[in-house]
């Protein structure tokens, strides 16, 4: 499985840098590897256990920190993504400049030839209390907004519930497509963004604090499972794709098409859509279990309209019907 590299954009101020902090501090089940600008902005001393070793920092929750200088990224994604075995690492963060085109580092990680990484999605985070007097100064924003895969709203604890309707509604008229997720105080669950390795133990280091749980992330969002031992129809499943709401954050599982013996298993952040294709596990039903996460969802409308993606008729679909899959899908 391929590693994903996801961009954190946001303009000067915007609070992006509260949300990788609070990412970092939170992914107790997932081990991230983060390419900074500036070490300084990032306040992780309290996790560090090695101090700085060529240009890293290890971080005791398994995680690791790079810091780039010239803007180039390759070989701060290969120092990240050489680790093997349980030390692998499950996403990498590039944060972007706050003065930075995403773009362009979006194009530099596209571009990108370091083995065993694949482009996870622009995440851009949105200042929830200036974004208006601050687009109007920097119009380039909208462009922003409008090209990312995921929408983080910041500072939404500052903003009561019809200013927040008002600024979600605003970046929904800049891309109607992406999932705009508020964060107040910069809280976000890693588990939007990534897919969370084997769970991980480690001790407590002397005097430190028994960390008190989180809630869980039904406590903030929603989750509907979807099952059908049933093959889909991979024209109908990729319109559902193409047409799903903006509540729906992610979408995960084995899909399984009619017309195709391999195992479809998919992985959705915001607009961003892949397949990575391979055999089914020895003995594994081949069913397709899809878990849909987000907020504020019809759970009967989306299981209704995933029943209508399940393939009708004895008669395997054309050869063409599984292009749109094809299209999204890893060693094709």
């Amino acid at each position: 499985m391929s590693t994903p590299v996801v961009v954190l954009a946001g303009f000067l101020g915007a609070g992006k840098t509260t949300v990788l902090n609070h990412l970092l501090r939170s992914a107790a089940d997932v081990r991230l590897g983060v390419v900074v600008n500036d070490f300084g902005a990032v306040g992780v001393d309290a996790l560090l256990v090695s101090g700085w070793a060529d240009s890293t920092v290890s971080l005791e929750n398994g995680c690791l920190c790079c810091s780039t200088e010239d803007g180039t990224v390759d070989e701060l994604l290969a120092r990240l993504t050489a680790r093997r075995g349980r030390d692998a690492l499950d996403a990498v963060v590039v944060e972007a400049s706050g003065v930075a085109e995403p773009a362009a580092m979006v194009r530099q990680v596209l571009a990108s030839t370091v083995p065993g990484i694949r482009y996870g999605g622009l995440v851009v985070v949105v200042d929830g209390v200036e974004f208006e007097t601050v687009r109007q100064r920097h119009p380039q924003l909208d462009d922003h907004v409008a090209m990312a895969d995921v929408v983080i709203l910041s500072k939404t604890d500052l903003l009561d519930d019809a200013a927040v309707a008002r600024l979600t509604e605003r970046c929904r008229e800049l891309n109607a497509w992406a999932p705009v997720v508020p964060a107040a105080n910069g809280s976000l669950d890693p588990r939007l963004l990534f897919e969370a390795g084997p769970p991980r133990t480690r001790q407590l280091a002397l005097g430190e604090a028994v960390p008190a749980p989180e809630e869980h992330l039904h406590s903030f969002y929603d989750a509907v499972e979807f099952r059908s031992p049933e093959p889909l129809d991979p024209r109908k499943f990729t319109a559902f794709l193409d047409a799903r709401p903006s509540g729906v954050f992610r979408v995960k599982g084995p899909v399984r098409f009619a017309g195709a013996d391999e195992r479809y298993l998919l992985q959705t952040v915001g607009a961003a859509v892949r397949f990575t294709r391979g055999a089914w596990p020895r003995g594994a039903p081949r069913t397709t279990e899809l878990v849909l996460i987000g907020a504020g969802l019809d759970a009967p409308a989306l299981l209704a309209d995933l029943r209508n993606c399940v393939h009708a008729g004895s008669e395997p679909p054309d050869e063409w019907a599984l292009m749109g899959v094809l299209r999204s899908t890893e060693g094709v």
